[in-house]
């Protein structure tokens, strides 16, 4: 069956002085999903706003594999000092018994992950982070001149929406 998930997430206390680091949100992610193709709980599902499908990171026996999920929407948000982030997750999902971990799946998530990037004024190197929904919160981010780029005050969030 179909699911849908939305993911939503933001950085605060964006330094919008010159000093600007071009900070924004990567089209992709991760996702932790019970996969019916190789029968395996919690596997990490890679995906890229664009592609036709993600890629499940698999195990042994199943090699990284495509899987039937893709990021259907991703909207971006720039205030004054915020940047959220809204995606949609579209997912085919099965009931199936792993076997490897005696556990039955689930239709839900376990966690996401998020990536955001941005360009370093003074060194003009481009720096990368990420955040996901089973991180401590608040916390900030710092480029490697010294400078904030923001702060994560609430860990990513998921809602079901199909």
């Amino acid at each position: 069956m179909l699911r849908t998930v939305e993911i939503t997430a933001e950085l605060t206390g964006l330094d919008e002085s010159e000093e600007f680091h071009n900070l924004h949100w990567q089209p992709k992610l991760e996702l932790s999903l019970d996969c019916f193709i190789c029968e395996r709980t919690g596997r990490t599902t890679s995906f890229e706003y664009g592609q036709e499908h993600a890629n499940c990171s698999g195990d042994q026996k199943h090699p990284r594999h495509p899987a039937a999920a893709r990021i259907s929407g991703f909207d971006v948000t720039h205030e004054k000092d915020r940047l959220a982030l809204r995606a949609v997750v579209d997912f085919w999902w099965a009931p199936f018994h792993d076997a490897k971990r005696d556990t039955r799946s689930t239709a839900m998530t376990r966690w996401i992950r998020l990536y955001a990037a941005y360009l370093c004024p003074q060194s003009r190197q481009a720096g990368t982070f990420s955040t996901q929904s089973n991180l401590v919160c608040p916390v900030s981010r710092i480029c490697t001149c010294g400078q904030p780029l923001g702060t994560i005050s609430h860990a990513p969030s998921l809602r079901q929406l199909i």
